[in-house]
């Protein structure tokens, strides 16, 4: 986290509040769903513009090491750890009651997935996005889903490097743009 190979600003700063909504989604048992990025020491699977650094040796969440996992913070309870070959093989993983990590192979969680197909098995049509980086897989993922016509929530104080502009992007495609604040009181009143 603060002291890894690539720490993102803000992320640290934001996991408790990224842990209030996975908590309280948690207790109303509403699925969740963890879009984690593995990359092979070889770098065969990593974006271009990172594979060059992958090659030369930079170890940045590499299956089976504790960088590849879950943040502490936001873990459920019953965590173990992520099954890495699994995941790159397309596997959804149960980490918890409702809950599951899934690998996403670029920025956003519905390129080269079954999300999509996972969430509407599930009877899912709005997702509420938390999660560090905002300018790369967060507002990556929103604008897929936007695409797949899911109701989009961006709870921008759980998510790192969020900025003016951005959200009124977000809001300009019809994104809800709220506090975690706001998302606790939403999951109370289900």
């Amino acid at each position: 986290m603060p002291d890894a190979p690539a720490r993102i600003d803000g992320t640290y700063e934001a996991l408790p509040r990224m842990a209030s909504v996975l908590e309280a989604y948690r207790a109303r048992e509403l699925p969740i769903i963890h879009a984690v990025r593995l990359y092979k020491e070889d770098g065969s699977n990593v974006d271009l513009c990172r594979r060059e650094a992958i090659e030369q040796g930079l170890r940045v969440v590499a299956p089976n090491t504790e960088g590849a996992e879950l943040v502490r913070d936001i873990r459920p309870a019953q965590y173990a750890s992520l099954h890495a070959e699994r995941l790159l093989n397309g596997e959804f993983q149960p980490v918890g009651r409702s809950e599951w990590a899934m690998y996403k192979p670029r920025w956003g969680a519905f390129y080269g997935t079954d999300l999509e197909r996972f969430l509407r098995d599930r009877g899912v049509d709005t997702i509420v996005f938390i999660g560090c980086n905002y300018p790369n897989c967060p507002r990556t993922s929103i604008y897929e889903a936007s695409e797949r016509d899911f109701r989009i929530v961006m709870v921008f104080d759980a998510m790192s490097q969020v900025y003016e502009q951005g959200i009124r992007e977000m809001r300009n495609i019809g994104v809800h743009v709220c506090t975690v604040w706001d998302v606790m009181e939403a999951v109370r009143s289900l």
